[in-house]
């Protein structure tokens, strides 16, 4: 299950009234194997379209962009993606939402379901599985809505803020989640979010992008930070709050021109 995204000069131009505008350019980053990557950014900067190119929503308009060495060509099942609003069927339970995609694949329905009652084991929500998605708090459906891109099995997950909606200690919990989750299964992660602090205590390194078309500048890539802190992570240790004066110091410094 192994994975590797490799981008070198990425370019997004999008059409307007007034023109072509340049939202992104200049982007060049490679993610290994089993990595954790978060990347953090003021609104605008091309945080969330840099994803959409990843998940083979929005073609570039420029550079080169592969997973596991292959060119991006549009969606695919070696990538999962989680946004913000779940995006779960309303009309199917929880375990039928989990069990969709495996079963689209060509999965027999009593393997599918014994693939979606396994995720929904990681998840804990095996007691749910027979619920609606209206029937549960919003943290409870993004556990679900991670569950059903784990039983597609993909090599990278992306993932949209996919907290951003949630009160302080669903998203504390789901933060403790995914990372267990992440360790023990070795996926690639490239996690978008406004949040410093999610982004230390997630990942093993943050990229921080800046410019926009607030700043005049096409959005990029103002530096990628390692995160040395180990997997036992205390967000009020004077290391980790140390990082996170770093990376927003980076984030509200004046934007330099692009080269």
């Amino acid at each position: 299950m192994s994975a590797e995204i490799h981008i070198a000069g990425l370019e997004k131009r999008f059409a307007t009234a007034t023109g072509d505008v340049l939202a992104v350019a200049n982007v060049s980053l490679d993610v290994a194997a089993g990595e954790f990557v978060a990347v953090v950014g003021a609104s605008g900067c091309g945080k969330s379209t840099l994803l959409r190119i990843l998940a083979g929503f929005e073609e570039p308009s420029g550079g080169e962009v592969t997973v596991a060495g292959a060119p991006i060509s549009g969606p695919g099942p070696d990538r999962g993606v989680v946004f913000q609003d779940y995006g779960l069927f309303p009309w199917l339970t929880v375990r039928e939402n989990v069990a969709y995609g495996p079963s689209r694949r060509g999965m027999s329905r009593a393997a599918a379901r014994a693939t979606a009652d396994a995720h929904l084991e990681t998840v804990g929500l095996t007691r749910f599985a027979q619920r609606f998605p209206g029937e549960l708090s919003g943290g409870m459906q993004q556990r679900v809505a991670i569950a059903r891109v784990l039983a597609n099995d993909p090599a990278v997950m992306l993932m949209d803020e996919p907290f951003g909606a949630l009160d302080a200690l669903t998203r504390s919990d789901l933060q403790v989640q995914l990372r267990r989750i992440q360790r023990a299964e070795g996926r690639t992660v490239v996690f978008i979010t406004h949040s410093i602090e999610e982004a230390v205590y997630l990942a093993d390194r943050v990229v921080v992008m800046t410019g926009g078309a607030s700043h005049g500048v096409p959005g990029h890539i103002r530096a990628v930070v390692p995160v040395p802190l180990g997997d036992d992570r205390d967000v009020t240790a004077p290391a980790f709050n140390a990082l996170k004066r770093e990376i927003s110091e980076l984030v509200h410094e004046r934007t330099a021109a692009v080269a």
